[in-house]
């Protein structure tokens, strides 16, 4: 609603601040029950597993423990300007990251996470598609005035 919008009696919208908007209990709960069948599917549970086999790996711990650390001294050498040592860290980085990214298991959990996100996107976009085609449906497909009185 834009700044210059002024209510009269004429006017079917009843003015409204961020700290006056109410959510409709039902909307919570389907929200809620939309969010329950999301953490129940398949998606979340294969993500889950995946979580658990790359938290328990050695291999895969070690390296992003390297990583990070790499990341630290990275920081100390910008904070003094050795801009040599970056880049030689960077190089180092570069290459810890490629054999983590090569480890299978990595793989397949970058690909539940991927999945997730996915699932979670198409939600949201079919929410916002249906909401939006009812509203041009009800509205007759035209643009609202800028305030009543138009």
């Amino acid at each position: 609603m834009s700044a210059e919008h002024q209510h009269g009696s004429d006017c079917p919208m009843e003015p409204r601040s961020n700290a006056e908007l109410v959510v409709r209990q039902d909307i919570l709960e389907k929200a809620k029950e939309l969010a329950q069948l999301i953490s129940s599917s398949d998606e979340v549970e294969t993500y889950q597993k995946a979580e658990k086999m790359i938290n328990g790996n050695e291999r895969v711990q070690s390296l992003i423990k390297l990583i990070k650390k790499k990341q630290k001294e990275i920081v100390g050498f910008e904070y003094f300007q050795n801009e040599q040592m970056v880049k030689k860290i960077e190089g180092e980085i570069a290459d810890l990251q490629d054999e983590l990214d090569g480890i299978p298991l990595v793989g397949q959990f970058q690909q539940t996470q991927a999945d997730i996100n996915y699932l979670l996107q198409l939600t949201i976009s079919v929410i916002k598609d249906t909401v939006s085609e009812r509203i041009n449906v009800s509205m007759g497909s035209e643009t609202p005035p800028e305030s009543c009185s138009d």
